[in-house]
Parts: C-alpha cells; structure tokens; sequence
C-alpha cells in the first residue's frame, strides 16, 4: 500500500499581491510550488504525489507528469479540489493520503514524518502549534474583551488520513469546510494534533515571501 501527498495548487492567492499567482513566484531560486512538491518528493515514506492545478495553469501540467506526478482540475473551491484531486489518486493503491497547501514550502521531513507515523494508529493526524500570545476580543478597532488560550492550536498543514476515509467524508459533507480536518470531524473521524514547525508558514500576505526565503536559504547553506 501506498502514502501519497496531494498539494492543493489551484488558488490565485490574491492577497500575496504580484502578477501571478503566488506558487509560481520564485523564492530560494525555484518556484514556491517546486519548494513545496521537492520536500514531499524527498521524503522516502511518500510513494505517489498529485497536484492540483487551476484551469488557467494546466498547461504547465505536463512537466510536472513528466516526473510522476498526477494533475488533477482544480474545482470552483477548495473543497472540490481536494475531491478531484483524491479522484485522481483513485486505483494506484493509496492507503493514506497526506493533503497539504502549496504555499507551506517551508514544511519539514519531521512533520511528514510525524503526520504518516500518526496514521499507523488514528484514521487523522495533522501538525499544530499550540497558541502562546495572549487572545483578545475586539471591534471598531478598540479590546472589548479577552479569550481563554487553553486547548487552541494553530492549524497547519499536511492533514493525513486514511484515503477511503477522507474520500468518504468529502463526498458527505455539504461544503464550506475551512480545512480537510474540519470535513474529517464532520464525518466523525478522529484527528490526532503532532508537533507542528514554527518555519512551516502559510505564504499569504507579501511579506511571507522574504520570511520562506530566508528559511529555505537557511537550510540550504546560503
């Protein structure tokens, strides 16, 4: 059987800003995308990888084929990405299924490992950092109260699960889930929460950009 990593590579990242979509600007000397796909390429527990792609971007969707990788259509939202690109893993004997966001290029073999080790026993897993900051309540600008830290984690990515699973749980669920955990909940699987990575970052705003460039250097020496 087999472990396989699906990235999720068919958003427009509007809020990153620049003149195309974030995963394919260049940080570290490769496309944040290219960051994203090597760390799963590298590590030796995944045996098949998918990526899914936005209509507009399929045409670069051959060279990724070219070296193994499955291409599936990205859907209307996040959601019928996920599906179609579980669709894509479909009869290649996948027996777990880590999902992950493109624009974490930062995400460590350790939180790979972490996650697919998890899986042995819980049909979820995924890595999150508990929240240390102090959480307030706010409106027009002005602290209108606080909130109890205790037991929240922030999310991060890849959420693994058993692929008949999760596939199960998406075509359940109506819509409008903000990540593969919540859909997994929502079925009524359990998810394990492992230690998540501080580097492991979500590029989202402009500034993330020299934040994942400067790890990624880091690692590689430079």
């Amino acid at each position: 059987m087999t472990t396989a990593a699906l990235i999720v590579a068919a958003g427009r990242g509007r809020r990153a800003g620049g003149p195309f979509p974030k995963q394919w600007r260049e940080i570290a000397g490769a496309p944040v995308a290219e960051h994203t796909l090597r760390a799963f390429e590298e590590h030796g527990l995944i045996g098949l990888i998918a990526i899914v792609l936005h209509p507009d971007d399929l045409t670069g969707g051959n060279a990724f084929q070219a070296r193994g990788i499955r291409v599936a259509h990205g859907g209307a939202d996040r959601a019928e990405s996920v599906r179609n690109g579980l669709a894509a893993l479909a009869g290649q004997g996948v027996d777990k299924v880590l999902i992950h966001d493109v624009a974490r290029p930062c995400v460590t073999r350790d939180v790979i490992s972490g996650v697919i080790a998890a899986l042995e026993d819980e049909p979820g897993a995924a890595p999150a950092l508990a929240v240390t900051d102090a959480l307030w309540q706010g409106a027009n600008g002005f602290v209108t109260g606080t909130q109890d830290r205790a037991g929240l984690y922030r999310a991060q990515t890849p959420q693994g699960f058993h692929y008949d699973a999760i596939c199960a749980a998406h075509a359940a669920h109506p819509g409008g889930a903000a990540d593969d955990v919540e859909v997994a909940r929502a079925a009524g699987m359990r998810v394990a929460i492992v230690p998540g990575d501080e580097d492991n970052l979500k590029i989202t705003l402009p500034g993330d950009f020299d934040r994942a460039d400067r790890i990624l250097r880091a690692r590689n020496g430079h």
